[in-house]
C-alpha cells in the first residue's frame, strides 16, 4: 500500500517535478516537463490472482498518506501524491484530515481509462438525453463538480450444494393448483461482485456492475491512485461476506426457479453448504459529478473504464403535463380512426 517510501514513484526523474496519473496516456504524467513513464509491468495478469479465505491472515495495515474524514457522511477517502480537493467525493461535504489510515492492503485494481474531459462529455451527453428535464438543467450542472474516485469492492468465488423446498402452481382447466417440490442442486458463484463500502449508493453500484471485466485488473500501485481520491478497504472478509449475503440469496433463488423449470415458482426456502471460498479486494473507478438544483444535491457518476453514465435528476412539470397532454390526444386520434375503420 502507499507509503511515505511510495512517493518517490511519482517524482519525475527528469525535473524532479510531481507526476499524476493520466488516464488517457495510461502512465504517469510529469505536471512540469509532460514525461509520460508507464505503469505496465510483465507481472501484470498476476492481478486476477485471488486468495483463498482465511480469516487468521486478514491483517490491516497502517497507511501514511492524506486522510480526508468527510464531517457530513462520514466517508474516508485517502490521496497519494498532491491533495487536489477538500471536497468529499461522495457527498460534496467538507473534510477534515487525519495522519493516518488503518486499513486492508488492496490486492488489485483497474485503472482509470476515461479521462476528465470525457467525463464530462458524457454527463453532457446524459443531460441532453433526459426528457421533461428543466430547461436550464444543462446550466446548473455545468457549474458543478467532477471527483474521480476509486470505490473498494470485493470479488467471491464459492462452491455452493443446495437443498432446497418451494412451490409452483399448474393450471388445470379453469382451475389453479399449487403444488411443492424439493430438490439439491450444486453449482459455483464465479467472481461475484459485492461493495466494500457503505458509502457506495446503488447509483455506483449499478455503474460498475455492467462493466467488470477481471483481465482488466492490474496490480496496486501508488501511481495509479496519484492524483484521484480512493476509498480503502476497511472490512473484512466476513463482512464482506455477510453485506453480500442478500445479493448470493437473490442470484440462488434464480438458478433454483430455473433448476424447477416451472411457471410460478414462490415460497422458495433453500440451504445451502459453502465451500470453497476464494476472494480478492479491488478498487474501481468512477466519476463522481455534484450539483445542486433548486437547493437539492444530486449527483451523475461515469464508470471510469467504460463510460457507462447514471444520475439523478430533477423534472420540468410543464414538461411532463404537455407529454401527457401529447399522449392522451395521440391515443383519442388512434381511437377516432380506429372505430371509424370498424364502423359499417
Amino acid at each position: 500500500m502507499a507509503d511515505l517510501a511510495a512517493q518517490s514513484e511519482l517524482q519525475c526523474a527528469n525535473c524532479g517535478g510531481q507526476r499524476i496519473y493520466r488516464p488517457a496516456h495510461q502512465g504517469l504524467e510529469c505536471t512540469q516537463c509532460g514525461d509520460v513513464v508507464s505503469l505496465d509491468t510483465p507481472y501484470d495478469h498476476l492481478a486476477a490472482e485471488e486468495r483463498d479465505y482465511a480469516p487468521d491472515n486478514d491483517r490491516k495495515i497502517t497507511l501514511q498518506a492524506h486522510t480526508h474524514h468527510c464531517e457530513t457522511c462520514g466517508g474516508d477517502v485517502v490521496f497519494t501524491g498532491p491533495v487536489l480537493s477538500e471536497r468529499c467525493a461522495y457527498c460534496d461535504g467538507p473534510v477534515v484530515l487525519r495522519p493516518s489510515d488503518d486499513a486492508y492492503g488492496t490486492m488489485a485494481l483497474i485503472p482509470f481509462r476515461v479521462p476528465d474531459e470525457q467525463a464530462w462529455e458524457l454527463v453532457n451527453k446524459w443531460v441532453r438525453r433526459r426528457l421533461a428535464a428543466p430547461n436550464d438543467l444543462a446550466d446548473i450542472v455545468a457549474q458543478g463538480r467532477v471527483a474521480g474516485l476509486y470505490v473498494p469492492f470485493w470479488t467471491f468465488d464459492s462452491d455452493e450444494a443446495i437443498q432446497y423446498w418451494a412451490k409452483y402452481k399448474v393450471r388445470r382447466g379453469k382451475r389453479t393448483e399449487t403444488r411443492s417440490t424439493s430438490g439439491k442442486m450444486r453449482f459455483s458463484f464465479d467472481d461475484l461482485l459485492a461493495p466494500a463500502s457503505h458509502h457506495i449508493t446503488p447509483l455506483i453500484r449499478d455503474g460498475i456492475l455492467h462493466e467488470f471485466d477481471p483481465g482488466r485488473l492490474r496490480p496496486y500501485r501508488p501511481g495509479y491512485l496519484a492524483g484521484f481520491a480512493a476509498e480503502r478497504h476497511h472490512q473484512t472478509v466476513a463482512e464482506g461476506l455477510d453485506d453480500a449475503k442478500e445479493d448470493k440469496d437473490l442470484l440462488i433463488r434464480n438458478r433454483i426457479k430455473i433448476h424447477i423449470g416451472k411457471r410460478g415458482v414462490h415460497d422458495i426456502k433453500f440451504r445451502t453448504d459453502t465451500s470453497g471460498i476464494r476472494y480478492r479486494r479491488i478498487l474501481m473507478p468512477v466519476w463522481m459529478l455534484h450539483y445542486t438544483y433548486r437547493g437539492e444535491a444530486m449527483k451523475v457518476v461515469v464508470c471510469g473504464m467504460q463510460g457507462r453514465t447514471f444520475g439523478e435528476r430533477p423534472f420540468s412539470y410543464w414538461k411532463l403535463a404537455g407529454y401527457s397532454a401529447l399522449l392522451s390526444a395521440a391515443a383519442m386520434a388512434v381511437g377516432l380512426v380506429w372505430g371509424g375503420m370498424a364502423a359499417p
